[in-house]
């Protein structure tokens, strides 16, 4: 029986690559993103049932409505990879900023937990399924220049954590990926080192398999886990002296 994959932010990068993954195993795909036409283009690669909805993560109505139609016609998801994200910098001194700030965290946080709401209902009925977050190894530390996106992922992981505890005997897993860098149209725009970089399609494929093994939380590539671990436990007068003078991301203003 063919998987059903929901997938958002499928019309690039990280969400792209795992609507290719999921479409190369045979699953039925239901793809969600702004952009019509590059749905429409990835569909016609796949010799898989494949059904598009341009939403926005931030438009709960439009969500609702997509969950709503994909439930009526497929029944419960297996899988709703809420991966839909946006990134940039922002400095806190600068009033026109805080509209990038609301920006990130409405699509990265609650954009998360509006994909969520319009499946789980059906998933919770079935007792199957696996919900997984798309959240960021930026999530450990707060990082200079990019308060708002490393707050954003620091949430996402923590909201992760405790849906994944309040769902615990329900059926229905949770699944926490928190990649390092990954070769992206939005990882382009970084003007520092990335260590480690992976190519979006490597990346989608050890993120399948961590949602396979049905893994609580997943840091890919392994060598970030170590970068990681050694964040959460450096001193804070160590990590303010380290990371003053590096080199921030760059501001942009929302789409």
């Amino acid at each position: 029986m063919r998987e059903k994959v929901v997938i958002t932010g499928a019309s690039s990068g990280i969400g792209e690559a795992l609507a290719r993954e999921y479409a190369r195993r045979g699953a039925t795909l239901a793809l969600m993103a702004r952009r019509t036409e590059r749905l429409e283009a990835l569909a016609r690669e796949f010799d898989v049932p494949v059904t598009i909805y341009t939403a926005d993560v931030r438009d709960r109505a439009a969500l609702f409505e997509a969950a709503t139609d994909f439930v009526a016609h497929f029944g419960p998801p297996d899988i709703v990879i809420a991966n839909a994200g946006v990134s940039a910098g922002n400095l806190t001194q600068l009033a026109d900023d805080i509209e990038t700030c609301e920006w990130i965290f409405d699509v990265n946080v609650l954009g998360m937990v509006r994909t969520f709401q319009g499946f789980l209902p059906s998933m919770l009925a079935a007792r199957h399924g696996t919900l997984v977050g798309i959240a960021s190894v930026a999530g450990i530390r707060g990082l200079p220049g990019a308060g708002a996106y490393t707050a954003s992922k620091s949430a996402t992981i923590t909201y992760l954590e405790s849906l994944r505890v309040e769902l615990r005997g329900s059926g229905v897993d949770v699944v926490t990926i928190a990649p390092g860098y990954i070769r992206t149209e939005m990882t382009a725009a970084n003007p520092y080192p990335m260590p480690f970089i992976l190519d979006a399609d490597v990346a989608a494929r050890r993120f399948a398999r961590a949602i396979d093994a049905r893994t609580s939380y997943a840091v890919i590539p392994w060598q970030m886990g170590i970068v990681a671990k050694a964040l959460r436990v450096m001193p804070r007068w160590l990590f303010d002296r380290l990371l003053a003078k590096a080199q921030r991301k760059p501001r942009r203003s929302p789409d």
